[in-house]
């Protein structure tokens, strides 16, 4: 396949990429800045991208946009989450619908969509939720109407806690947990949905191959865990304690009320239903073994 990639710089696409490449793929990256070979530009900011150039590609996964939870939630960084998803989607989305020969889309999204729902189960046909980032992950998603509107397979890849070795959360939470003064967040009773960067990278392979798989799909291992038993499960395989626990107050404080409560307090008990459906096996199902191959 001839594979066009946006976000190549990013924590998923750094994976994806190489191993497209080992499988005998070809990859086009889509960047905004002046392009090198084996690259094209876009400005989704202007609206202008180079259609002629993405004519002839048979997939695009698409997993650009403006990190989440790099600052506090301002009114001007959130406009800029939003945006960074909604534009950037928007365009690539209609830029396909006008192609001749229309590729797969794959378009990033998350377990946000559902929203904070307790102990609920919740697979690719549940509703969304209510807070930021559903509000993020439904727009973010509805973008893709151009392209469904012509005929596009497109899918919505609900990715959840992206396990990997020296970036995302892990790289965040190391630290502590290695100096012994990690613990659980909260109650550490939200549920934390997580997946091995090998298996999300598995998952959109298995989205851009699999014919009967389109509209949303749930990138997460099929054994969610709440947040106290990720705590633990990290600090067996650091061989560190996991006594000190976070307070509430004090991620309100350093975070911001409504980062804290939307991101680190509440959670999603998210299941990989369409994945396990259509047939696509779990490197890591596990989430010892999981931490232990990225720690």
């Amino acid at each position: 396949m001839k594979v066009l990639v946006t976000g190549s710089h990013g924590l998923i696409a750094s994976a994806l990429i190489p191993r497209l490449e080992r499988d005998g793929h070809v990859v086009t990256r889509l960047v905004r800045q002046a392009p090198r070979t084996g690259e094209l530009q876009w400005d989704p900011d202007a609206g202008t991208i180079d259609a002629a150039g993405i004519e002839g590609h048979d997939a695009v996964v698409h997993l650009a946009g403006v990190g989440i939870g790099e600052h506090r939630w301002t009114a001007e960084h959130k406009r800029a989450v939003l945006d960074s998803r909604v534009k950037g989607t928007r365009l690539l989305s209609e830029t396909i619908a006008g192609l001749d020969r229309k590729p797969v889309l794959v378009s990033g999204s998350a377990v946000g969509y559902y929203g904070n729902r307790g102990d609920e189960q919740l697979t690719e046909t549940s509703a969304p939720g209510d807070d930021f980032l559903a509000e993020i992950c439904t727009q973010w998603e509805a973008a893709t109407a151009a392209a469904e509107a012509a005929g596009v397979r497109v899918v919505h890849l609900r990715t959840g806690i992206v396990l990997a070795k020296g970036g995302g959360a892990i790289k965040q939470m190391l630290t502590p947990f290695k100096l012994g003064i990690g613990g659980k967040i909260g109650s550490g009773r939200q549920w934390f949905s997580w997946i091995h960067i090998d298996d999300e990278v598995g998952a959109i392979l298995h989205a851009l191959t699999h014919d009967d798989v389109r509209g949303a799909l749930n990138a997460v291992g099929p054994n969610p865990a709440t947040n106290a038993e990720f705590t633990k499960a990290l600090g067996r395989a650091l061989h560190r304690p996991t006594v000190v626990p976070v307070p509430s107050f004090g991620l309100r404080l350093l975070f911001g009320r409504e980062m804290a409560d939307t991101m680190l307090l509440s959670g999603q008990r998210v299941l990989p239903t369409v994945l396990q459906q259509t047939g696509y096996a779990f490197a890591h199902p596990d989430l010892d073994g999981a931490l232990a191959s990225v720690v």
